[in-house]
């Protein structure tokens, strides 16, 4: 699959059948995800950093790449890519790092990498556009959006976020945990094709697309859950000391 048959999963999409591209964090989870039949898939940073043994946000940049790279080259299917806030480099070196990997496309977060300081919109609109003028239509740029995240509820403040990235030429938005009613408000106050993200406490991606979600990812919510699963199956099996 190309990088435009990769932009075009995400429009057209009829409501309630949003693409879903769930995480792998590792060469076998990703290998298991291709085989199952999604027709993409989107890494996690935190799932990869705790394969790696790091807390979320701490993943050495040459390491997470490295983990994207052995993902992208052990399935047949596209991969995008997080990579945080790119972890500071220049645009024109993110993007050839991101392109030698082989990956389709990338998140690209506000909160600024190390500080967790929510940048201004101007700022990160400045940076999207750079990635975007380095990039041209090679990649599928996700511009995630973390005001959620970082104490802002109100969709409006999402929503002049994403009109500046979609300005800047991202392809898409990605306002993490969001709440799920406000999803209508950000599909269509931004115009571009909106991540919603999977999560326990939020409705099943059939009722996320209905609401005007055009793509669902879940975080590093697969890894916490095959863990889980490893310990349920384990359990019992140690030898008592």
């Amino acid at each position: 699959m190309t990088v435009e048959q990769f932009r075009a999963l995400h429009h057209g999409r009829v409501p309630g059948d949003p693409v879903i591209l769930p995480g792998p964090w590792d060469v076998a989870s990703a290998r298991v995800l291709a085989g199952a039949g999604f027709p993409a898939l989107a890494t996690p940073s935190a799932g990869i950093a705790a394969s790696l043994g790091y807390a979320d946000g701490a993943t050495p940049p040459d390491e997470m790449f490295a983990a994207v790279g052995r993902i992208a080259r052990a399935v047949d299917v596209p991969v995008s890519a997080d990579i945080e806030d790119g972890y500071g480099l220049a645009p024109a070196e993110l993007v050839d790092r991101l392109l030698a990997l082989g990956v389709v496309g990338c998140n690209l977060e506000d909160t600024e990498h190390g500080t967790k300081r929510l940048k201004s919109p101007a700022e990160q609109a400045d940076y999207l556009a750079a990635v975007r003028q380095e990039a041209g239509d090679r990649l599928f740029v996700n511009a995630r959006i973390d005001t959620y995240l970082r104490g802002g509820r109100t969709a409006e403040e999402a929503v002049v976020r994403g009109r500046a990235y979609a300005a800047a030429g991202a392809d898409g938005v990605y306002p993490i945990m969001a709440a799920p009613d406000h999803i209508p408000a950000l599909a269509e106050g931004i115009g571009l094709p909106l991540n919603a993200v999977g999560h326990p406490k939020f409705p099943p991606p059939e009722e996320l697309g209905r609401l005007g979600a055009a793509r669902i990812t879940f975080g590093p919510g697969l890894q916490v859950k095959a863990m889980e699963a490893l310990g349920g199956l384990v359990q019992g099996m140690a030898p008592q000391r």
